[in-house]
């Protein structure tokens, strides 16, 4: 069996290799000329780290990335909501880990390489069409006169998907949420316990700050935030095209910096000092009816694209291409491979993007914000613990990130 893997994001390169370890044979193809290191912090789970772990890549996640200590949600004022170990601090059987979006693609990129050859990334191919018969897959891009065979066509081609696009020629753009989210990194001292995650806020305005790697200092780390403010309604066409690497304008942070009262650090000052940041609205798109088509399947942002609540993007992705590496071993039939794949992947990846849609696990904050607009002196006047609590742990649940299914996973591994 060949797989052709349009995309070569974080998604297509854990795919190929995922498939390489099933002993599949594939190739990446990617639309950019350069295999650019884009993007600021992204959080991998412990349920999505194991498939990592499995590759024999922990080690090398742990050198550029940080495992995440604890989570506190909070008040956009600053009072504390809820607090919560992660990773193994919180008994799972692997950490979670924090890193810069860029470094993990630039990881898988070499592992690809190292595992599969030079030539199984192939940057320079914009996908423009593709047909598909009996005998397998053939994928034409611009400016090659030789269309990729394979069996399997796989659409890890992200959020403004070709793919999916001729799929679903009538979707239209992606949907905003209203909400602009300015993000950026840069070294910066230590807070809490130098591996520690804040949220403060809840859909309305937003700041979230933690670590992605070490700092130029044992006292400094390398050190992500995004600011997330509503400025438009739910509903309307994106005020630009989401891309990761727009530049944002200071006067804009400096605005909205003045949402957020935070004592355990100084995010003013952080967002001042952060020589480069981007701004992108928070898109998603309705969840469809199907993924797949004969042998062409999505997979990751092009499958169902969510906003990034709960910490799970790039997990999703990588759970994706799990499950469709199993399946195509599973099954001799490519078309029923990738429909199985779909059935065990798209029920659960749509319920997360209309969770995400209320907040996901974040709606604990924008629940305690409606009931204490101005803050608290006690939660328990506010809410009862245990009804948070399980408003995170029912999300926990549905995205595959609970204790339980992340420990048996590794044993059944």
């Amino acid at each position: 069996m060949r797989v052709v893997i349009v995309g070569g994001g974080v998604g297509g390169l854990i795919t190929a290799l995922l498939l390489h370890r099933k002993g599949i044979d594939c190739v990446v193809f990617e639309q950019g000329e350069q295999l650019r290191e884009p993007g600021v912090g992204i959080n991998l789970l412990p349920r999505a780290v194991e498939e990592l772990d499995l590759l024999g890549l922990l080690g090398r996640l742990d050198e550029v990335g940080v495992r995440t200590h604890d989570l506190t949600y909070a008040h956009r004022l600053g009072h504390e909501i809820l607090r919560r170990p992660c990773g193994t601090d919180a008994g799972f059987a692997l950490p979670q880990i924090s890193l810069h979006r860029g470094r993990l693609r630039g990881m898988l990129l070499r592992a690809v390489r190292e595992r599969l050859g030079e030539s199984a990334v192939r940057p320079g191919h914009r996908l423009v069409a593709f047909e598909q018969d009996p005998g397998g897959v053939r994928a034409h891009f611009a400016d090659r006169t030789e269309p990729a065979h394979g069996d399997v066509l796989v659409a890890a081609d992200g959020i403004h998907s070709t793919v999916r696009a001729f799929m679903f020629p009538g979707e239209g753009p992606p949907r905003w949420n209203g909400v602009m989210m300015w993000r950026g990194a840069t070294d910066w001292p230590v807070f809490g316990t130098g591996r520690s995650m804040l949220v403060a806020g809840g859909t309305a305005a937003k700041l979230v700050v933690y670590p992605i790697a070490a700092g130029r200092t044992p006292d400094t780390r390398l050190t992500n935030w995004a600011i997330c403010v509503l400025t438009g309604r739910a509903g309307d066409p994106p005020p630009s095209r989401q891309e990761w690497s727009r530049p944002a304008d200071p006067a804009d942070l400096h605005r909205h910096v003045e949402h957020f009262r935070i004592s355990q650090l100084d995010h003013a000052a952080l967002v001042a000092a952060t020589e480069e940041a981007f701004e992108f609205p928070m898109c998603d798109r309705d969840p469809l009816p199907h993924w797949s088509d004969g042998r062409v399947t999505l997979l990751g942002d092009a499958a169902h694209p969510m906003f990034p609540m709960g910490s799970n993007g790039a997990g999703q992705a990588i759970l994706d291409a799990a499950s469709l590496a199993e399946q195509l071993t599973r099954h001799s039939d490519p078309a029923e491979a990738v429909l199985s794949y779909q059935r065990d992947r798209l029920p659960a990846t749509s319920e997360l993007v209309l969770r995400n849609r209320t907040g996901g696990p974040e709606g604990v904050i924008d629940e305690v914000e409606r009931r204490a607009p101005n803050g608290f002196d006690r939660l328990a006047d506010v809410i009862d613990p245990a009804e948070l609590d399980a408003m995170v742990s029912q999300y926990a649940q549905l995205s595959g990130g609970s204790r339980g299914q992340v420990n048996s996973g590794q044993a059944e591994a």
